[in-house]
């Protein structure tokens, strides 16, 4: 089976379907920055109700940014102490500064549906890293406006997951998730498969030999001409075909990297001092046992043993030595005392290397030459994410994180990865990654600064690798790739912030895939009441090569992955879909509610 191969051009997505395609316009191209008029100038949503958005850190920097440049009107609820706050204000958004949330702050803001009317706000987008935090004042505006669209950021995925539970239509936009997959792209170059969330399902599209059966669709046939087959209805050669399914196949590979066992970790604790102390105890146990045996007469066994309970603490037989010559009770006296010292000497070291060491860091640690891997200096939330879509994807990898407790480093231990704990800014902790010999290494740190000393001393070590850094200030990122010619740089929160936006301004989201010089796009669409498309059966739907219904959704109940083509549409489904921009843009015509023409002279 050949080794599959990575791209650039991948989309992410986060827990509800939120998508960009990366890398992100506003990542390559610093933001203009928008004036008051210009905002006035621009095209604002068609019902002129405000998006309202909360938070204090660089995303919410980012998501005002986007939602100001596409016209739409937005309240911005900051901590008057953000560093962002002058900035915020600066981009032409409605700013109040405060430190507390409450429910009398949102209804100032908008959120108050009563006695049938909406809201003069049409969403809410909570940026804080506050979980909690942001579960509290989503379930407030839920309760002051049950209609309210709510978009959340989560640091915690699962309780993410019972957010639907509790607040019912909501989007769910989870950083990690978002942000990892182009970190992965970045360190692996060449990806060919495109990752997705459509129809309520995690899915990946890619060659038909990466993908796990069952394929869900076949999208592309490659192999059939010199021009690609889009959604063909039967394929002549499923090796060649670019599909859609739930995940790719176990892929076998060189274990590179393997992780220290418990041999090597009592390797590290009985180290030099230990044996050397041991040594000489059983030098001095030796040299017992032969004097023993010869001055007491006594077999070999009998003084192996009188030897060692004396050397060892262990107690001596007096009995024995009742009748012995002075200078031999002396000597056992002087070889117990010995012993005594010996022991003590060597409780204390096997106990400094258990402290120092930790068995847990020394098990998980790396073992033999690693080569042609993949490091992954900070395993926070990122990291956690990266390594296991590396390890999915059959990529060796090993972790580097200074905090034992950081959620990377439970994810890598249950994954079986090795883990080097220490600075990765440290060249002999990346020696011991063995970044010298290792394919690519990703930054991920919560800090520029580390993250640019580590990719600096990456250099030095390994000037062939490919280094992708985490960097929160986007200019000296800029200057940094331009200048010193460190790799690539990425911010999460440029690649965050165009999902939320998107979720925000109800703007529908589309996946790109493309089969070689054409093109693909995976989308959902929402039946309107009145259009066209209403009382036809799916089937109809369908164009070949053009069109192809994967899924279908009646009001809020489950996705349908297996609907039937006679099945009738109603109002207000949706609709999972494959198609061409041409058959996207007829469908899109066909679902659109239809408008009454106004009579002429009125």
């Amino acid at each position: 089976m050949r080794r599959p191969r990575w791209g650039k051009s991948v989309t992410f997505f986060g827990l509800n379907g939120a998508s960009t395609e990366s890398p992100p316009a506003s990542e390559t191209t610093p933001a203009e920055p928008v004036t008051p008029a210009q905002v006035q100038a621009a095209a604002g949503p068609a019902d002129g109700r405000a998006v309202v958005v909360c938070g204090s850190d660089r995303t919410m920097l980012r998501v005002v940014t986007e939602l100001v440049g596409s016209g739409e009107r937005v309240i911005a609820i900051v901590n008057p102490g953000s560093r962002h706050f002058d900035r915020i204000s600066e981009l032409g958004a409605q700013v109040m500064g405060v430190r507390v949330i409450s429910e009398s702050l949102l209804r100032r803001a908008g959120i108050d549906a009563k006695d049938g009317k909406p809201s003069t706000a049409r969403a809410l987008v909570l940026l804080d890293t506050d979980d909690v935090h942001n579960v509290h004042t989503a379930l407030t505006a839920r309760d002051m406006d049950p209609e309210l669209r709510i978009i959340v950021q989560m640091v915690n995925p699962r309780l993410g997951k019972q957010l639907y539970s509790l607040l019912g239509d909501c989007v769910v936009v989870s950083g990690p998730s978002l942000a990892a997959p182009a970190f992965v792209s970045d360190a692996l170059e060449d990806d060919e498969l495109t990752w997705l969330e459509i129809g309520g399902r995690r899915l990946v599209a890619g060659q038909a030999d990466l993908i796990r059966e069952p394929h869900l669709t076949v999208l592309a046939d490659t192999t059939s001409s010199a021009t690609p087959e889009l959604l063909p209805t039967v394929s002549h050669d499923p090796v060649g075909d670019i599909v859609l399914g739930t995940g790719i196949r176990s892929l076998w590979r060189t274990r590179d990297v393997r992780r220290a066992g418990w041999l090597m970790a009592l390797g590290d604790i009985f180290d030099r001092r230990v044996r050397r102390i041991a040594a000489v105890m059983a030098f001095l146990v030796t040299i017992g046992t032969v004097l023993t045996h010869y001055i007491a007469h006594l077999d070999w066994l009998r003084a192996l043993y009188l030897v060692a309970g004396a050397v060892t603490s262990a107690g001596i037989e007096d009995d024995v030595f009742s009748e012995a010559e002075p200078w031999a009770k002396v000597a056992a006296v002087v070889v117990q005392l010995t012993g005594i010292v010996l022991v003590a000497l060597l409780t204390a070291v096997i106990v400094d290397s258990l402290i120092g060491a930790r068995l847990s860091r020394v098990i998980g640690g790396v073992r033999g030459r690693p080569r042609n891997h993949v490091v992954v200096c900070g395993l926070g939330t990122v990291g956690a994410r990266v390594l296991e879509i590396l390890t999915e994807r059959g990529v060796a990898v090993v972790g580097v994180e200074h905090d034992e407790d950081a959620p990377g480093v439970q994810t890598a231990h249950r994954l079986r990865i090795p883990v080097v704990i220490g600075d990765s800014s440290n060249e002999e902790t990346l020696r011991s990654a063995g970044v010298q010999r290792a394919q690519s290494v990703l930054a991920l740190t919560d800090g520029d600064i580390t993250n640019l000393e580590s990719a600096m001393v990456v250099r030095d070590l390994n000037p062939d690798a490919r280094i992708t850094m985490r960097m929160f200030d986007h200019d000296l990122a800029q200057r940094v790739e331009r200048r010193l010619g460190l790799g690539h740089s990425r911010s999460v929160s440029m690649l965050v912030a165009p999902a939320i936006a998107a979720a925000a301004a109800n703007r529908r989201s589309q996946v790109t895939v493309p089969a070689g010089r054409r093109v693909l796009l995976l989308t959902e669409v929402t039946v309107e009441p009145g259009s066209v498309a209403v009382g036809l059966r799916l089937g109809e739907l369908n164009e070949d090569g053009g069109l192809r219904v994967l899924a279908n959704q009646r009001n809020t109940g489950p996705w349908d992955w297996t609907p039937p083509l006679s099945a009738t549409v109603h109002p207000g489904d949706r609709l999972a879909v494959a198609g061409t921009r041409s058959g996207l843009a007829r469908l899109l015509m066909a679902t659109r509610a239809r408008t009454t023409p106004t009579p002429p002279g009125l």
